[in-house]
């Protein structure tokens, strides 16, 4: 479990901004339960669901940063909440899983060239001696201007994106749930987006190159 708490380049609660912030959201909150569901209902909404964010670099997914760019993706929101939960002292890893968006907007898709997402990130959190997965990806005013289902979280059930949006239509099906990481699978999440013609791998040489 000690791997669970600890602070990385990645999961950086020992930066400054982030002990700062996890404990303003916590403040009075004795419960670990309490102090989650704080957590995640600002990360899920303060932190709005951005799928155009850089997201090739370390430095792309390190928690300090997306609480100050204000935006992020799935693996990155789930990061920040791992984070922020490990700097109050909840043990928590990332989960990843393979899903299709039946409701992928078509501009998306025609970019994207397909509905499936191979790495979908999301937090794992050890509350009352289990885990509980916590999904804070899409924020209520996303949900709302598109009628999907946001998600709820309570502390004690998976809070998952739902499967189907307000009006009965298919949403997110989960293909495939590859379990809790240590890191992000940053090699993996490369080769996805180099294969969608998202990322050119000349653009990560060079960055490499420069760090």
């Amino acid at each position: 479990m000690d791997k669970n708490l600890q602070s990385t380049p990645i999961f950086d609660f020992d930066s400054e901004i982030i002990e700062k912030k996890a404990l303003s959201l916590t403040r009075g909150l004795d419960e670990p339960i309490a102090q989650a569901k704080a957590l995640f209902y600002f990360v899920r909404d303060e932190i709005p669901y951005n799928l155009y964010v850089k997201k090739h670099m370390p430095e792309h997914f390190r928690a300090s940063n997306t609480l100050v760019r204000g935006k992020g993706y799935c693996v990155q929101k789930a990061v920040l909440l791992i984070t922020m939960a490990r700097a109050v002292g909840i043990p928590a890893r990332l989960g990843l899983a393979k899903i299709r968006n039946h409701l992928l907007p078509q501009n998306v898709l025609d970019i994207l060239k397909t509905d499936i997402f191979p790495w979908h990130g999301y937090a794992d959190l050890y509350l009352d001696s289990k885990w509980v997965k916590a999904t804070p990806a899409f924020d209520l005013r996303m949900c709302e201007d598109n009628g999907f289902l946001s998600v709820e979280f309570d502390g004690f059930n998976n809070a998952l994106l739902p499967e189907h949006d307000k009006k009965g239509r298919l949403h997110i099906e989960y293909l495939l749930d590859r379990g809790p990481f240590d890191d992000v699978p940053l090699a993996d999440i490369r080769k996805a987006l180099i294969e969608r013609n998202l990322l050119d791998p000349g653009e990560i040489a060079e960055e490499l190159e420069a760090n």
